[in-house]
């Protein structure tokens, strides 16, 4: 596995100018890895991000930011359009800048929770899984692959498990589908976060993690040995990222809930949550 840490903790949204500045600075912390939130793709310029990723060691993730108007399950199909668009703007950046997928959230609007008759679920499912079969299709000819990511409740209410990630990937069928995961929504949504692995066996393609409370990996209520446990048994080695954020940009923090310091600053935050990874989180 390599450990990395997504700019979010330091920066919102990316841009070219930050990314020269933390580039150095998580390859000094002993990240093998960043990853890169595109919230705006126009804001980064992603053959200078390649030189970066080289000139530092570091290799690249990029997740999607899937807020207001980006969202697959919109009955609006304008809506789907300009989401697959942006989709499509994100893989060309991928593809650009080395990174082997892209993942995230992809089928609906971060913040959609409602309780639905189970014909409009189901249709919202369709809607989703034909959105995403597409963006699938546009991925396998960058040689992408794409990872669904499953959100809390509190977050979603279309896809909290992996079980229900890796149902939606093979509905999708189609050989780019697979899934991620990160720990901060599994304590909440999880009965057991070994078994949760093992359930996206060779499907699981990136790993987020983070604290229950989005705080340093070590100091919650997380179960890091069953975490893994489950990594093993499916012979996980890819990346692994430290996703959380910084709450110094209010409507990045607002957005997340983040209304507590869980460090005394971030480069605090990234390198004792490095320090804690590595000892708890090799392969066996």
């Amino acid at each position: 596995m390599t450990f990395g840490a997504t700019t979010w903790l330091w920066v919102s949204p990316l841009t070219t100018e930050a990314a020269e500045e933390l580039f150095p600075r998580i390859a000094g912390l002993g990240f093998g890895a960043v990853e890169l939130p595109l919230e705006d793709p126009a804001r980064v310029d992603p053959a200078r991000i390649r030189q970066l990723a080289a000139d530092h060691g570091l290799k690249v993730s990029v997740c999607g930011a899937f807020g207001p108007g980006r969202d697959l399950t919109n009955p609006d199909p304008a809506v789907r359009r300009a989401t697959l668009d942006y989709i499509s703007r994100c893989l060309d950046f991928a593809a650009a800048v080395g990174a082997p997928m892209f993942c995230g959230p992809l089928y609906a609007e971060v913040g959609k929770r409602r309780q639905l008759p189970e014909a409009e679920r189901r249709a919202e499912w369709s809607l989703a899984v034909e959105g995403i079969r597409s963006a699938c299709e546009a991925a396998a000819e960058r040689d992408l692959k794409i990872a669904i990511e499953p959100l809390n409740r509190f977050e979603t209410d279309l896809v909290n498990t992996t079980a229900q990630a890796v149902a939606m990937a093979r509905d999708v069928a189609h050989p780019a589908a697979g899934v991620m995961i990160d720990s901060f929504h599994m304590t909440i949504e999880e009965d057991d976060l070994e078994a949760a692995v093992r359930a996206a066996g060779d499907l699981l393609l990136h790993v987020q993690v983070s604290e229950n409370q989005r705080g340093v990996p070590g100091t919650g209520l997380t179960d890091w040995a069953a975490l893994a446990r489950g990594l093993a048994a499916v012979n996980y080695g890819g990346l692994v990222v430290i996703e959380s954020f910084t709450p110094e940009n209010r409507d990045l923090a607002g957005a997340v809930c983040i209304w507590n310091r869980r460090a005394p600053d971030q480069d605090s935050f990234a390198r004792e949550g490095l320090e804690f990874l590595k000892n708890h989180l090799p392969i066996p």
